[in-house]
Order: structure tokens, then sequence, then C-alpha cells
């Protein structure tokens, strides 16, 4: 009888003869030893075969693992994913970028045609087609090899989950069997490589929000929260806008986000922790993060909070709580997050004076680019005394720029003005008049304040000096001056301002050689104004 063998009916053959006992003591050349020469000399050394055999092997268990089929075929799909790519010689799938050969643009060197190279991840699509469970011990066995990189371990978990799991780059579960879904993204999980940059921010956090969906294990969870806090800096903004769980007031997780920028806060010192993970007492380095990479993680957050601060339900704690783990973080400019709380005023126009004195001071003025200034001092969402800060440092900057001197500190009676926090003093002020204060200002206020300062001429006053040192100092007094006596123009401040004064006089600060000493007298004649509401 003839008998056709090939890799979809080989492994029900062999396990066959096995039950039949054709062994070669019953006789010679039995079909057990010919079933066994053709796997050696045949399957194994194919690579589809191989895989295709692995596949069949599944419905034929517990006999096809005892006669080591399976573990034949691991070990056969494993060393050729691991030899170098230069000496692939068969045929296997790669569809995600295609050869130029494949293209039909085949490039010629004098009418020689050139090799054209084998990626290093040929092999990642063919074994998409295994189930989860092979597919796990085929990669465990790859890793084993210790042949692969890690990149190429990274590229071939994407693949998979990308091909078994519909939606996943979207953030999308849309397979019915969510037992299914939720063992797939626990194995991936646990497959993914311990080796910083192995895959991609973006994927881990893709892979992050399918488990949060699919309420996967808690320990997967928070090993990839630390990747991707290794990670963070080469997030987007898109990749970070994962939606809440049910049942919360913001479509937006801010939690999560908080949490990954707090993973990134206390990075290992190599990135990889080689003690056991439930280990409690392991070391915890503060300072491996580079300054670049605070950076670009302070301008993510910026931009985060100015996506988030569009949802009217978004409270303000969070808002701040986020911003606040950022602000030491060293930024070129505060324009991000001068935009996000523009955009968290705009949309929560019914916060308190308080709370839009405190969401204003987690930016600096002094660092707004001409942009940013321009902008705020237009803006009526701000509080008075803020766009009052833009508007002296503008000054302040118009005249130094010209030196190329930085921007001073504020100094005596107009830092006493401004308000509190890492900028400014908060000390001694009625309430009252701290309500004035902290009062948004009218269309007609802001044009007052640009129209007196758009007349200042710090530049005559710093030309009459030699040394560029006193010029940038004297500008600095100038600007305060004219500031002060604006502000007085205005005639809603003289509370605050004989306050401070006094204050000022009492107190052992800088303050004695400031310009506000020398309109004292000014300043207690003025009228006071009724206070705005």
């Amino acid at each position: 009888m003839i008998v056709t063998l090939n890799a979809y009916n080989v492994v029900a053959a062999r396990c066959a003869a096995q039950y039949l006992e054709m062994h070669e003591t019953v006789e010679k050349g039995n079909l057990i030893y010919k079933i066994d020469v053709f796997l050696t000399s045949s399957i194994f050394r194919s690579w589809k075969d191989s895989i295709i055999v692995l596949q069949t092997t599944k419905s034929l268990n517990p006999w096809s693992e005892d006669l080591k089929i399976v573990s034949h075929c691991l070990d056969s799909i494993a060393s050729k994913a691991s030899i170098d790519a230069s000496k692939v010689e068969w045929s296997y799938t790669y569809n995600r970028k295609k050869l130029p050969s494949e293209n039909g643009n085949d490039t010629h060197w004098n009418g020689v045609r050139k090799q054209q190279l084998v990626p290093k991840d040929w092999w990642v699509e063919d074994l998409c087609e295994l189930q989860i469970d092979m597919y796990k011990r085929v990669i465990t066995t790859i890793r084993s090899e210790g042949r692969v990189s890690a990149d190429v371990i990274g590229e071939a978990l994407k693949a998979y989950i990308l091909r078994r799991l519909p939606g996943f780059s979207k953030g999308l579960i849309q397979e019915a069997d969510l037992v299914k879904c939720h063992y797939l993204v626990d194995t991936i999980t646990w497959l993914v490589p311990r080796e910083k940059n192995s895959v991609s921010c973006s994927f881990l956090l893709r892979l992050l929000q399918a488990s949060i969906i699919l309420e996967c294990g808690e320990n997967g969870r928070k090993e990839l929260m630390k990747k991707i806090g290794q990670q963070l800096e080469e997030a987007t903004v898109a990749d970070l806008l994962i939606q809440a769980p049910s049942g919360e007031t913001t479509p937006y997780n801010v939690e999560l986000v908080r949490d990954l920028v707090e993973q990134f806060l206390i990075q290992e010192p190599d990135g990889h922790n080689d003690c056991p993970a439930d280990n409690e007492f392991r070391e915890i380095s503060h300072g491996d993060v580079s300054d670049a990479s605070r950076v670009r993680v302070a301008r993510l957050v910026d931009c985060y909070l100015a996506e988030a601060a569009r949802d009217c339900s978004l409270p303000l704690s969070k808002f701040v709580e986020l911003a606040e783990m950022v602000s030491g973080f060293p930024r070129p400019t505060h324009d991000g997050i001068y935009r996000a709380i523009d955009v968290y005023l705009k949309e929560h126009p019914e916060i308190t004076k308080s709370e839009r004195k405190r969401i204003c001071r987690l930016m600096d003025c002094r660092k707004l680019s001409v942009d940013a200034s321009a902008h705020a001092v237009q803006n009526e969402r701000l509080p008075l005394r803020v766009v009052v800060q833009v508007l002296f440092f503008e000054q302040v900057r118009s005249t130094t720029s010209s030196a190329g001197d930085s921007i001073p500190e504020l100094a005596g009676s107009i830092k006493a003005l401004l308000p509190g926090g890492s900028h400014a003093s908060s000390r001694s002020a009625t309430t009252n008049t701290e309500d004035d204060w902290d009062a948004v200002p009218t269309a007609e206020d802001l044009k007052a304040l640009k129209g007196g300062l758009a007349n200042i001429r710090l530049k005559e006053e710093t030309e009459h000096g030699n040394d560029s040192n006193l010029a940038k100092i004297n500008s600095e007094k100038v600007a305060m001056t004219k500031v002060k006596g604006l502000i007085m123009s205005k005639k809603i401040f003289s509370k605050l301002w004989s306050n401070k004064e006094r204050h000022s006089e009492n107190s052992s600060s800088d303050t004695s050689e400031s310009p506000a000493s020398s309109t004292a007298e000014e300043t207690k004649s003025t009228p006071s104004r009724s206070r705005r509401h």
C-alpha cells in the first residue's frame, strides 16, 4: 500500500504507528522507522513544515509530547530563527516591509544584480499562525538560544498581538472571547523582554490599556508600568489619552498618567532589576534620569494637561497634582503649562479666585515666550496680578535683551507685591485687597495697562550708563517704578501697596533701596478706589 506523508498527516501517522506497536522488532523497515526518517530528513529541515507540524500536535496530545515531536519542532524552529540572517535560504512570509526585489525594483551595479539582505525579523510573521500557548513555547525557546536580540523579540510580539487582537492599535478589544483575550494579553506581557527599548513606549501603553480593559493580573500591570516609566519620554499625547474605567466622571485616566510619571521619577540605575520582582527592599535611584528626558516628559505632561483640561469634570486637584510632579523639570519655556492653564480656565469658568490663583502659580511668567506673553496680557481669564507680572517681565526683558542679560529677579516691593509661590511673596495683605488683586481683569483694565506700558521708554534710561551691569540695574529700577506708577494710576491697588510698604519698612529685606520707597508718600495720598466685584 502506498502512503503519502506530508506535514499535515505525519503526526497522526506517527501516533497511530506507535499505538499499533509497529517497531523494528516486529519487522525491518516498519512504519515507525520510516516516519522517523521522514521527520528527520524532511520535516525538521523545512522552516514552514516545522511550523505546520507543530500546529497539528495540539490535537494529538499527549502522544505528540511523549514521542518528542513537539520538542523537536521547537528546536527546529528556534535554531532556524536564531541563524545569521545572511544564511537564510528558505522561503518565508514578510509583508510588513517588502524587499526591493519583491517590489520589482531590482538594484543593479554595472549590470550585476546585488544580493538582497534578509531582515533580522524575517521569521516573525510565519510564527503568527501559531496558537498562543505554542507561540509562548517557541518564543521562550528562541530566547533561550541567546542569539536573537531583544528588539527583534519585541517586534515579533508586536506582530503577533496585532494579528491576533483586532483593534489593539486603537486601544479597543473587538474579540468576543474575553477569556481568550485575557490569556493572550497576559502571555504577551510576560514575554516582553526586560531590556529597555526592546519594544516602543507606544506599544507598552497599548498593552497596558488592554490589560486594564480585560482586568488582567496586577503583577503584570505593575511590570508594564515600570517599563513605561523607563521610556516615558518616547510617548506621545495620543498614547497617554487612555480611557478612564467605567464609573469614573472623567473621560481620561489622569491617575494612571500620574502613576506613570511617578515611575519615571523612580527609575533604577541600570534600567532593569536583577532581583526578584517581589523584592520590596531593592534600592531605587532618583537621579538616573537625564535632563533631556526630563525636558521631554515635562513637555509631554504639559500637552497632556492641555488635552485633559478640556473635560469640564476634571477636578482642579488632579490637574495641579500632575502638573506639580514635573514643576521642577527643566523647560526652555513655560508656554506649554500656560496653554494648559488657559484651557482649564476657559473650560472651568466657575472656579473660585483662590483656585484661579492656585493654578496660575504653576507657571513662571519670566519663562513665557514673546508670543505667549502677548497672549497672556490680553487674557481676561488670568488674575490681574498675573497680567501685571507678565507686563513687568516683558518690559525688563525688552530692556535687558540688547545687553544679552537674562531676566533679573524681582526685587524689593515689586517682589512683595506679586503673588505668593516660588517666585514671589504672599505675606501681609488684607483679605479685601487680595480679592481685588486676584480678581479677573476687564477688557478696559487690560487696555489701560498695555497702553501705559507702551509709553515706557526704558532704553532712554539705560543709554546714560557706560557700564552694562549698571544699565541693567537702572533699567530694572525704571521698570519697577513705571509699573508701580501704572498700577497706582488704576487706583485699585492703593491699599495693598501701602500695606506692603509698611511691612517692608519693618523687615530686614533688601527693599530699602527699591523705587517703591521713594513714592511712599504718593501712595498714601492717593485716594482709594472702591473694590471691584
